[in-house]
């Protein structure tokens, strides 16, 4: 079976389409489509179902990419780094979330760089959940951190950390939600002030709100900022109440920039994964970071 046939054929698995595979390989989409075909033939077998937008595959489909793509995965590690003892530095990329992995991530492997810079660089990337999975199967991350567990095989996911959520605001708004502190029936109180957030949706708020409170967000947002850390730095100048993670709050909170409104029984909680290319663990670099993230990971509360 030709190499490039089935090279082609785990591209477009990843990447759900041939006009998105031609693009991942450099080639025209009626190339994509012709080799498709020739593979098809020599199985006898359709690996796709064509669709109005992509391409969905086969059961055979599937089983021969959770076969091939490990492989295909290590032969071109081996291209790309040689055989030769100079040529031996891996790179390993990452992506997730940009606070998280700003925050949290990028320090931790930091460590693991700083014992072997000689063999072992980092190439980082942002974005959402959706962004960086789908990234991590179109070949382009060897490692994806998000809120999100793969559906499928061929992504595999480990829980990494789970995150506390907090509400918090600068101290000037506790006196209007003391009621709210006190446990009894303060959401309205909590309603007039401004909301801090990350999008229109306000999908920390609305989270918060629905788990502690049973009820939706009736404000909608003042100041919406596509970053935790930017609703951090406008809770602590006064601007209204944010919902963030405890880590990332911790520091303003310890010295009083930033006080709690709520107290839950039991405060929110996200889970984060750790996803990789089915198969690709047995890559030494993209081992290493992983069982390295899980292992400092178990010391972030």
């Amino acid at each position: 079976m030709d190499l490039a046939l089935l090279r082609t054929f785990v591209t477009v698995h990843r990447a759900g389409s041939f006009t998105r595979a031609a693009a991942l390989l450099g080639l025209s989409q009626p190339a994509v489509t012709s080799q498709i075909r020739t593979l098809e033939r020599q199985l006898g077998r359709p690996l796709f179902l064509r669709q109005a937008r992509g391409v969905t595959p086969t059961t055979i489909g599937d089983e021969l990419a959770h076969k091939a793509a490990p492989h295909l995965d290590a032969l071109v590690e081996i291209a790309e780094t040689g055989l030769d003892d100079t040529s031996s530095q891996r790179t390993l990329h990452l992506a997730g979330p940009p606070e998280f992995t700003a925050e949290r991530a990028l320090p931790a492997l930091t460590g693991l760089i700083g014992e072997d810079a000689q063999n072992f660089s980092l190439r980082a990337s942002f974005g959402n959940a959706d962004e960086t999975l789908e990234g991590l199967a179109a070949g382009h991350h060897d490692l994806a951190i998000g809120t999100a567990r793969p559906r499928g095989g061929l992504l595999t996911a480990t829980p990494l950390c789970d995150e506390e959520h907090v509400l918090v605001a600068a101290p000037r708004w506790a006196e209007q939600t003391a009621v709210a502190r006190r446990g009894s029936d303060g959401t309205s109180l909590l309603e007039r002030v401004p909301v801090i957030e990350v999008h229109e949706s306000l999908p920390f708020v609305a989270r918060y709100w629905a788990s502690v409170f049973d009820a939706c967000p009736v404000a909608p947002g003042t100041i919406i900022v596509p970053d935790l850390r930017a609703v951090l730095a406008c809770a602590v100048a006064g601007a209204g109440l944010g919902v963030l993670p405890r880590y990332l709050a911790a520091e303003a909170l310890e010295r009083g920039a930033l006080v709690p409104l709520y107290d839950p029984v039991v405060p929110p909680l996200r889970t984060y994964f750790l996803a990789v290319r089915t198969g690709t663990l047995a890559m030494p670099h993209i081992a290493r970071a992983h069982d390295w993230l899980l292992q400092v990971a178990a010391d972030w509360n």
